[in-house]
């Protein structure tokens, strides 16, 4: 059985940022607190990215605290670039991260810590930050004949890029980011595309600034606040309006269908009797909180989703989620994890914060 006073899950940004603040307040990684990582390699979710998102394409992505990412050419894969960035910082601030590690489930060990059993064997911890993020559970909506389709039918988890639709007749689902970048890229080489979504899109012209960025996080907040499932801090926010969009639209690349009622075996169908054919659907409908490890510990509240105060869970404060609905952003992952290791080293008998050693400190001063 390995003890540890605090057990991270997750090194994403949200992981990362929280090891981070762990070691500033004095915890010695592998030993007061470890980090297991389900992912075979440094990255989080950045390094199963599609090759064409290139690392000047992305938005939105805020360093981990201590040490900026710099010198990152903008024209090489995102996975690349975040995931080399990510494998320095582990190393520059000797992290230890293990990997690749299951976490299976956690349960009340009845002493007044928390048993968490994984592919490594079995911890007992005070306190778990858990930082899985959403990759490992991308959502499929469920739509009457499906599974009669004849042709492909790919989630943009596995999104390999433009060239392998090249040709063919594809249907993208959904009103995200990503959807609206898959869309641009395929019709660049597709015979024909069709874009649907549930609800009309919404496009937002102009800049987005603090008190817009704020507000946006407020009402994902809210929800988490009530017990109620997270939406996405993007979902409210809107698509940012890009040329490359304002192009799109006028070549019609951009014409939205509302979401169809069932899927045949040729393509989609609507009630009123329209017909799109296909070879292909690409549902680029997001993800879900991968938190099923945690079922044993009954958080969910009757709205469904898991009541927050900050990071902490209220019906058990033992636990954390950071990179969790409002701290879902890069930028917010990094002030949860802060947040986050505040309290944890507030709860009663964790080791009292010790004053980072000189050469600690050097070590973190000079990445900042």
């Amino acid at each position: 059985m390995n003890e540890v006073a605090v057990l991270v899950v997750g090194a994403g940004q949200a992981g990362l940022s929280s090891a981070y603040h762990l070691r500033r307040r004095g915890l010695r990684p592998g030993t007061d607190f470890v980090v297991l990582d389900h992912a075979p390699h440094p990255g989080g979710a950045w390094q199963h990215r599609w090759p064409t998102l290139t690392y000047g394409r992305v938005h939105g992505m805020h360093a981990l605290p201590g040490m900026e990412l710099t010198g990152a050419d903008p024209d090489r894969p995102s996975s690349e670039v975040i995931g080399a960035y990510f494998a320095d910082y582990e190393r520059a601030f000797a992290l230890a991260v293990r990997r690749p590690v299951h976490v299976r489930s956690v349960r009340d060990a009845g002493d007044g810590t928390l048993l968490v059993e994984s592919s490594a064997g079995e911890w007992r911890t005070r306190a778990l930050i858990n930082a899985t993020g959403t990759w490992d559970r991308p959502f499929w909506p469920r739509v009457p004949g499906q599974e009669t389709f004849r042709g492909r039918q790919l989630h943009t988890a596995g999104y390999p890029g433009p060239d392998a639709f090249a040709g063919r007749s594809v249907v993208v689902v959904g009103g995200g980011t990503s959807a609206v970048q898959h869309l641009m890229e395929i019709a660049e080489v597709a015979a024909a595309t069709t874009w649907v979504t549930r609800r009309p899109p919404l496009f937002r012209e102009g800049g987005f600034g603090e008190v817009q960025g704020r507000a946006a996080v407020a009402l994902v907040e809210d929800r988490v606040r009530r017990g109620l499932p997270p939406r996405s801090v993007v979902s409210v926010t809107g698509l940012p309006m890009t040329e490359a969009m304002h192009r799109a639209r006028e070549r019609g690349v951009l014409d939205r269908l509302p979401m169809f009622d069932r899927v045949t075996p040729e393509g989609v169908a609507w009630a009123d009797g329209r017909a799109v054919a296909a070879d292909t659907l690409l549902w680029a409908t997001g993800f879900r909180a991968a938190i099923d490890h945690l079922a044993p510990l009954r958080l969910r509240e009757p709205g469904g989703g898991i009541r927050l105060d900050g990071s902490r869970v209220v019906r058990d404060p033992r636990v954390h989620l950071v990179g969790y609905g409002p701290s879902a952003s890069t930028i917010g992952a990094n002030r949860a994890g802060r947040a986050a290791v505040h309290d944890v080293l507030a709860l009663p008998g964790m080791p009292a914060p010790a004053a980072v050693s000189p050469r600690i400190e050097d070590t973190l001063s000079t990445k900042r």
